[in-house]
């Protein structure tokens, strides 16, 4: 691999509930280029998603990382003040959640949210963030921006609430970029057009793109690399040429064995 923007060493994630402790992320160890994307696989529970939220110290209540590094650009984030870590998030590492409708605010128009981004990040004018929340619209090809940009999430389809989300988490310009299952609940056209739209804005932005998914389908097309993950361990990883070619892992055949249709040779 090239020099990794992100490192993450022998992490461990526990929820200590009575009456017994339960490990979701156990010695889980990977590294994303920059500029590269990482494609994280793995059927639900597996737990991706709870690695995700680990490297943003955002864990639900009850857990917390018991071992292991978070190395970001040199810096340990397990090590950062919680002050520290608000800088971190959003302005340098950006989340896509797996559900627009739960993650947008359906009180507040949607130019609104971008904006807030912002502003809290970057302390910008209102006229420069308004400025800035059309041309975010555009870029994630949202049309008619300056009027959608005054809807509200409930207004919009599923496929235009999740480009709203991802205009969201480039707002700041962040260096890395987590996606949380983000075609899970659209239809397969609409799926298409958001990938092709994260592949086009990762080599716009020359992001490093943490790509979190069940569908092996969705890591040969996006990503450089690929870890797999099982019961709260990854079993395999390399780059996904060699994982689609000869995958060592029972549990990996398995889910290349479900994609429909497939052919990796």
């Amino acid at each position: 691999m090239d020099k990794p923007l992100l490192e993450v060493e022998h992490l461990t994630i526990v929820f200590e509930h009575a009456p017994k402790k339960i490990i979701a992320v156990n010695d889980v160890s990977f590294s994303i280029p920059r500029g590269k994307t990482l494609g994280l696989v793995g059927e639900s529970g597996s737990g991706k998603s709870m690695t995700a939220f680990g490297i943003l110290r955002l864990l639900p209540s009850g857990g917390r990382i018991t071992t292991g590094t978070v190395r970001f650009n040199g810096y340990d984030l397990t090590t950062l003040a919680e002050s520290e870590m608000q800088e971190v998030r959003g302005a340098k590492i950006s989340l896509i959640f797996q559900e627009p409708i739960i993650a947008l605010n359906p009180t507040m128009q949607v130019g609104k949210q971008i904006s807030e981004a912002l502003t809290v990040h970057h302390k910008v004018s209102r006229t420069v963030a308004q400025a800035r929340v059309v041309e975010l619209l555009e870029a994630v090809r949202i049309p008619n921006a300056i009027d959608r940009a005054k809807d509200y999430p409930h207004q919009l389809s599923g496929g235009m609430r999740q480009r709203v989300m991802i205009a969201i988490a480039l707002a700041c310009r962040p260096s890395l970029l987590i996606a949380d299952e983000p075609t899970t609940a659209l239809d397969m056209t609409i799926q298409a057009e958001v990938l092709d739209l994260l592949r086009e804005l990762r080599a716009t932005y020359n992001l490093s793109l943490l790509l979190i998914t069940h569908d092996f389908g969705v890591i040969a097309e996006m990503a450089d690399y690929v870890a797999v993950m099982y019961q709260g361990q990854i079993v395999e990883q390399g780059s996904v040429r060699k994982i689609l070619r000869q995958p060592l892992h029972a549990y990996t055949r398995s889910l290349l064995e479900a994609v429909p249709g497939h052919s990796w040779i």
